[in-house]
């Protein structure tokens, strides 16, 4: 990989996940970001196997940071999964290696807590599953609170859901938890559906991945492929990879366009539950908390991700 002489701090906190997987990709990839921790966070399946494909995805794409596995389930809601979208394994599709090592003693939110005690300078957590970790981090240990510079995350959406009519699945997986992160007064990032549903790799972009030819483009396009067959079904013209959306604000926020807003999570409703309600318009008198990614130039994007496959060579 590239270097360069200051690079942002990063932690990764996702349960991979196709998407969440890409995402890594890029985020390994790019010079401009150092991934000093990742964290699992139960959400497209089991905590169990969301940590053992973390480690999976490290081992492929060369992250030796340390991983810590999250908690076995939402802060008080019982757990869900999807795999209707990533599979039984949570991961399915191409064969990858196996971890290369056992994951650390800690809980994740206790590694982000050392995380952060070591750094001399904030660091930016990056989370694209539940933000479970991410609100027991800010429960456990407020005192840190001014150690992070700032949360991009992948969840919400202010017009729409995917997994009911009003929410996100990320979110509605633990509302509590993103209701308390949304109201932490941190920086935030949210890269919500109003964007990723249009961060398309389309069939034809397929192909360009496997162009290639290096061992982890190889692996993208097969991740991409299986992806795209559950969106395929439902009327989508590529698969939308939500995740990366979160890693790429960080690195080229060049090619989005955001807007400041207040944001908040529902937690109660029978019909509503876990659905992010922006305010667009300053009805609610309330200042911002979120910087909100509304579009972006697709062509730019699907050219970032193919650029950071291809500086990985033919490492294995």
């Amino acid at each position: 990989m590239l270097s360069d002489t200051h690079p942002r701090p990063i932690l990764l906190d996702g349960d991979p996940g196709h998407d969440d997987a890409i995402a890594w990709m890029l985020a390994q990839a790019s010079p401009l970001l150092d991934i000093r921790g990742v964290t699992s966070v139960c959400g497209n399946q089991t905590i169990e196997k969301t940590t053992y494909n973390a480690g999976r995805v490290m081992a492929l794409l060369g992250i030796r940071a340390p991983l810590a596995k999250g908690r076995p389930g939402p802060l008080v809601a019982p757990v869900m999964a999807a795999p209707s979208v990533h599979g039984e394994s949570g991961l399915d599709g191409p064969a990858l290696p196996e971890p290369e090592g056992e994951p650390v003693e800690l809980e994740a939110c206790e590694l982000m807590a050392q995380v952060l005690r070591e750094s001399g300078e904030p660091v930016t957590i990056v989370s694209t599953g539940p933000l479970t970790n991410v609100a027991a981090l800010l429960l456990s240990h407020p005192e840190l609170k001014e150690k992070i510079g700032g949360i991009s995350l992948m969840g919400g959406g202010v017009t729409h859901g995917n997994w009911t009519p009003a929410a996100e699945f990320n979110i509605l997986v633990d509302p509590e938890a993103a209701d308390l992160v949304f109201r932490s007064g941190l920086p935030i990032t949210m890269a919500g559906l109003d964007v990723t549903e249009k961060a398309l790799i389309c069939p034809e972009d397929f192909e360009t991945f496997r162009a290639i030819g290096t061992p982890v483009a190889l692996v993208v396009a097969q991740w991409l492929e299986f992806f795209y067959q559950f969106h395929r079904d439902i009327g989508y013209p590529g698969a939308p990879v939500h995740d990366p959306v979160a890693v790429a604000a960080l690195i080229a926020p060049e090619l989005f366009r955001m807007e400041e807003m207040y944001v908040e999570v529902e937690t109660g409703g029978d019909y509503c539950r876990g659905a992010t309600i922006g305010d667009p318009y300053h009805l609610t008198g309330r200042a911002p908390n979120a910087r909100v990614i509304l579009d972006l130039d697709r062509e730019g994007f699907v050219r970032l991700l193919a650029e950071s496959a291809r500086s990985y060579g033919g490492m294995k």
